[in-house]
């Protein structure tokens, strides 16, 4: 795995961006071996890094047997073929990694037919460079295409099945969107956060439904909704795709349909890793992407999950170490300035383990009937005799 440090990207990030690649690639079924990183002013126009790195890096592919190199950042189509003479094996860029996930990953016509989209509208470029590996149909990662059965060298014939694909979809979506329609009444809540932080395994506590979920990048591909009753206020919870940083722009457009549950959500449920190191930048990342989709501003719980995997270990009062993050008990995390984050509501909770539902809940409670209340002024008798949510 390649990447670079550049004046935009510091070398912690760029280490942390690495290390996501890292997890990529052990979700696509690669066994990562090596990480290079290489200070520069800006990439490579030619090979990405800069010559003394590319012999470095051909070298160890040589010396190991390496038959994958990875690049953190999308390659141009010249950039691709200079660096797999330079270094003898097949080459990939962050992108293309992403969408052989999606591709291994899509389970419905919907999502087969979006991933399909997006392949298409990447290959469409690196048409000359790239087709070559889908000659023989081989196995691997980075060579799961859409489907074809031989090689196609004329671009008319791409164009003609993006085309088709994106009437494919239309059709797709007209239906997703009457289904919508029909759903109209009931406020609708999302769950959005960053790729692999729990939002699978807090949809099944909640809704008690039995989504798949798994500890690797992108485990849920397609929208799941679910009718969910608390106390006596019932209301749609929908659980979509995870965000990344460096989604593909292609990605991004054919799941455009899919994230129109975030769109039209009343509410949000923006659940956050707080295990993980780099969570700010996985909050930043996910507020850039809602701040695309127009969705920003919308009502918003953050939930701080994944608790369980600290240790709330209290200090002595003589002891000058200072306190680290994991060390925080359920108290202390209420006091800093995550429990405060602008105007929106915060929980910390465990969704493996359970723990802290009950006020999860509550607040999702209130905040619903908010919206309900003021969606249906008339319908005030409903929370008359209320009775604990638990």
């Amino acid at each position: 795995m390649i990447g670079v440090i550049t004046p935009e990207i510091s070398e912690a990030s760029a280490r942390d961006y690495l290390d996501e690649l890292a997890f990529l690639a052990e979700t696509a079924g690669a066994v990562p071996v090596r990480k290079f990183l290489q200070r520069v002013e800006h990439p490579n126009p030619r090979t990405f890094v800069n010559k003394g790195k590319i012999e470095e890096i051909a070298a160890f592919v040589a010396a190991s047997e390496i038959t994958l190199a990875i690049f953190d950042d999308e390659l141009t189509p010249s950039q691709m073929r200079n660096i797999e003479k330079e270094l003898n094996c097949r080459s990939i860029d962050r992108t293309n990694l992403i969408l052989d996930i999606f591709a291994g990953r899509a389970r419905t016509s919907h999502a087969r037919t979006q991933v399909e989209l997006a392949q298409y509208q990447y290959l469409l470029p690196r048409l000359t460079g790239m087709w070559t590996h889908l000659e023989r149909q081989r196995g691997g990662i980075g060579l799961r295409g859409p489907g074809e059965t031989e090689i196609e060298t004329d671009r008319r014939i791409i164009r003609d099945k993006i085309t088709k694909l994106k009437e494919q979809l239309k059709k797709i979506d007209t239906q997703m969107n009457t289904r919508r329609k029909g759903r109209e009444k009931m406020v609708r809540v999302a769950l959005v956060g960053y790729t692999n932080v729990g939002k699978s395994t807090l949809m099944n506590q909640v809704s008690k439904s039995d989504l798949f979920a798994e500890n690797k990048l992108f485990a849920t591909l397609d929208t799941t909704v679910r009718k969910v009753v608390l106390g006596n206020l019932p209301f749609l919870l929908s659980d979509t795709v995870g965000f990344i940083r460096k989604l593909p722009h292609d990605l991004v457009e054919s799941f455009k349909s899919t994230l129109d549950e975030v769109r039209e959500a009343d509410l949000l449920l923006h659940v956050i890793d707080i295990s993980h190191p780099g969570f700010e930048d996985q909050m930043a990342v996910v507020n850039a992407t809602l701040g695309e989709l127009g969705s920003l501003n919308k009502p918003t719980i953050l939930v701080f999950n994944k608790t369980d995997l600290f240790t709330f270990t209290r200090k002595d009062d003589d002891d000058l170490t200072p306190v680290k993050k994991e060390n925080l008990s359920l108290d202390d995390l209420r006091k800093t300035w995550m429990a405060h984050a602008g105007d929106q509501r915060t929980v910390f909770i465990s969704a493996k383990k359970r723990d802290n539902l009950e006020e999860l809940r509550r607040m999702l409670y209130e905040e619903v009937k908010k919206i309900h209340v003021l969606r249906y002024p008339y319908n005030d008798f409903l929370f008359e005799s209320e009775e604990p949510v638990i």
